[in-house]
């Protein structure tokens, strides 16, 4: 079987890290990098640590509008599909490169493998909501990480493309931790110590495009006399000094300011934080996958069986509620294991081989 898979933003990476070696033990996979996360230190540094095999392609579409990426990423995938002829083209995730690769796809009939399908926050103003559904109703296989996501599909009218797998995030947890352990310790170099700092991460158009959201959120983290790691997000940095707000920061010796950090590190600062701060769909389930409380920077969430089991909780960009939340929010329940049992990766092989022979 040969494979087209397309990835092009961090969480991709991610993904893809433990599929496409599972997949390549079996089958041939040409990878394509859309090149939508294009600064160097958010993609080199993820092809380097997670030892993922180096694109056969990549697009270098770069930072566009919605339209002109999308349209970019179309052309290049379909001209690598009707050159290397594979029988299915891979997706992950919610991304523009998500909906353009399946959409070069389906029109020129190649059947297409959604990666963590049925996820909805049931907010449209979301590009990411737009890209999941669009995705769902193109693809022939979808894959997903939870029964809600199949419920999900079902009430879309989509069960018989749906499959219930787990989610390839605890696959790349739990192969990736070991590494991290071996390979990389920030909390010396940062000044920290287990349990007594907390981890924030703010990137999302909602926090960083709005002025007076991004001065709330900011303003919550001075005032919790919390420390607060903060790795910067490029865009996040560009909002920061264009807002006049980067030299508070960098006189506040309570938040930590680090450039992007690699995968394994931001691994091992979650897991020994006491809570993560943050709009990242990938990290409020790593949270609760490492047993870690997280309070999230939005108003709804994709992940709503961290939210259902009391991991997690939703404050938006509001000062009190984040400031309460920092201060107050503890679980008080026991984590159910909702995201399976890290065999994702082979389950999904074993159903595409199973339909594809």
């Amino acid at each position: 079987m040969k494979v087209v898979s397309v990835i092009g933003a961090r969480p991709q990476f991610i993904k893809a890290a433990p599929l496409s070696h599972a997949l390549r033990q079996r089958h041939q996979e040409y990878l394509i990098h859309t090149g939508q996360h294009y600064d160097e230190n958010m993609s080199r540094i993820f092809f380097d640590d997670l030892e993922i095999p180096r694109p056969d392609l990549n697009l270098g579409v770069g930072s566009e509008s919605h339209a002109v990426q999308t349209g970019q990423i179309m052309i290049g995938v379909e001209k690598a599909i009707l050159r290397e002829k594979p029988e299915l083209v891979l997706v992950y995730g919610d991304t523009n490169s998500t909906v353009a690769a399946a959409l070069a796809a389906v029109k020129v009939h190649v059947p297409v493998a959604h990666v963590e399908a049925g996820l909805r926050s049931f907010n449209r103003q979301m590009p990411e909501e737009i890209n999941r559904i669009v995705t769902d109703r193109i693809a022939d296989f979808l894959f997903c990480p939870t029964p809600t996501a199949v419920a999900n599909l079902q009430n879309e009218g989509l069960a018989l493309q749906a499959y219930l797998v787990g989610d390839v995030m605890v696959d790349a947890l739990n192969h990736f931790s070991v590494i991290a352990e071996r390979k990389v310790n920030p909390l010396p170099r940062l000044q920290l110590q287990p349990k007594r700092y907390s981890l924030a991460t703010v990137h999302r158009p909602a926090n960083t495009d709005q002025p007076d959201n991004l001065r709330s959120i900011l303003r919550a983290f001075r005032d919790s006399g919390e420390t607060i790691v903060f790795p910067l997000h490029p865009r996040t940095r560009k909002f920061l000094q264009q807002y006049g707000l980067l030299a508070d920061l960098h006189q506040n010796s309570q938040i930590i300011l680090t450039e992007p950090l690699s995968y394994l590190e931001i691994l091992l600062l979650e897991k020994h934080a006491r809570c993560l701060l943050t709009d990242s769909g990938g990290m409020q389930k790593e949270a609760y996958l490492w047993g870690v409380p997280c309070i999230t920077l939005r108003e709804e969430t994709e992940w709503v069986e961290t939210i259902e089991e009391g991991w997690n909780c939703l404050v938006g960009a509001d000062y009190e509620k984040i400031l309460t939340a920092i201060r107050e929010f503890e679980p008080r329940t026991a984590r159910l294991f909702s995201y399976g049992d890290g065999h994702a990766s082979a389950k999904i092989i074993q159903v595409l081989e199973e339909h594809l022979k």
